[in-house]
Formats: structure tokens, sequence, C-alpha cells
């Protein structure tokens, strides 16, 4: 494990002795370092380790670079549908961190990160359009790519490729009509 995320990973065992985060690389490099590393987190727990990632001074993640989502179905020896993805960034202890947390079919949801990082605010809406996860305590969880009462969430493996035709709705858009 790479020395500057030592310490945040040994804060969180510390922390929560009863979580198994799972530390595994992200990206080994050629000379076979760890680069970037990743831990598991439940979806019960996720705010209480959010916020511990947020306020400890051992990791001070002040930053939430990215926030999406990943769809394992059909996924050779994957257990869970979907992975909610984190990417921290402590800007004062110069570390990151991703963060998952896996939920499933039927309605897949994970508690809102917009108290710690406002930050969250359009990237868990856009996770909620396009993949279909809601974010519990989210304070204004509208569609943000597509529009509302649009039944399907378009990033979802299962999701058609040419659509379910959407598309041929629109007005078609010309130079004259312009």
């Amino acid at each position: 494990m790479p020395n500057f995320v030592q310490p945040v990973i040994e804060a969180l065992r510390q922390g929560f002795p009863d979580l198994d985060f799972a530390p595994a690389p992200l990206l080994v490099r050629e000379d076979k370092s760890l680069e970037q590393i990743c831990i598991r987190v439940p979806k019960d727990r996720l705010i209480e380790v959010m916020r511990f990632l947020h306020q400890d001074d051992r990791c001070k993640f002040e930053q939430l670079c990215d926030l999406t989502c990943v769809d394992y179905l059909n996924f050779p020896d994957a257990t869970d549908r979907f992975g909610v993805t984190y990417s921290l960034l402590s800007l004062s202890k110069e570390h990151r961190l991703w963060i998952k947390c896996f939920v499933n079919d039927p309605e897949p949801s994970v508690p809102s990160v917009y108290s710690l990082w406002k930050g969250a605010d359009w990237m868990e809406r856009e996770v909620w359009d396009l993949f279909g996860i809601r974010f519990e305590g989210h304070p204004d969880l509208r569609r943000i790519v597509t529009w509302e009462g649009f039944s399907a969430h378009p990033l979802r493996k299962d999701y058609p490729l040419r659509g379910q035709g959407e598309r041929e709705n629109f007005e078609v858009v010309n130079r004259d009509s312009a």
C-alpha cells in the first residue's frame, strides 16, 4: 500500500474496527508499486465513514472530485449490480482515496453526501438520472440530463443501445427552421 495512503487506512481501521474496508489497488505500476487505493464501504455506514474521512485530522478529504457509478450487470464474479464510486482528494494532506458502495435492484439507493460536500449536488443528480441510483436525503433530486417523466436510465447495461424511441419524438431542426 502506498505510504501516503497508509495513515488513512490505519485511521479508518482504528475508527471502524468492525468494518472490513478491503483496500485494493485501482492502479498497479509496472514496477508493481501501488498508485491508487480503493476501499469498500457498506451502504448503511457510508455517511458515518464519509464524515470521518472529511473531518478526521489524519484524513482531511476536503474535496469530492468525482462521483459516478458502474453497472456490473453480467460482469464475471460480480455479486452486486451497481457500484457507486466516490473519488476523494485531500489538498492539505496530498492524498487521494476511492470509495465504492455497492447496491442492488429493485430500488438501489445510497445516502446523499451533499451535507459533507456541496459539490455532490449535480453529480448525485446525474447518477440518479442516468443509472437510477436514488440518493436519500438529497435536497433536490431531479433529472439533469433527461427529462422528468422519462422512465428509464440510459447508462444501465440493460438499456437498449438504440434507445427506446425517445429520439423519434423530437422535431427535426435544420438551418431553415432554426
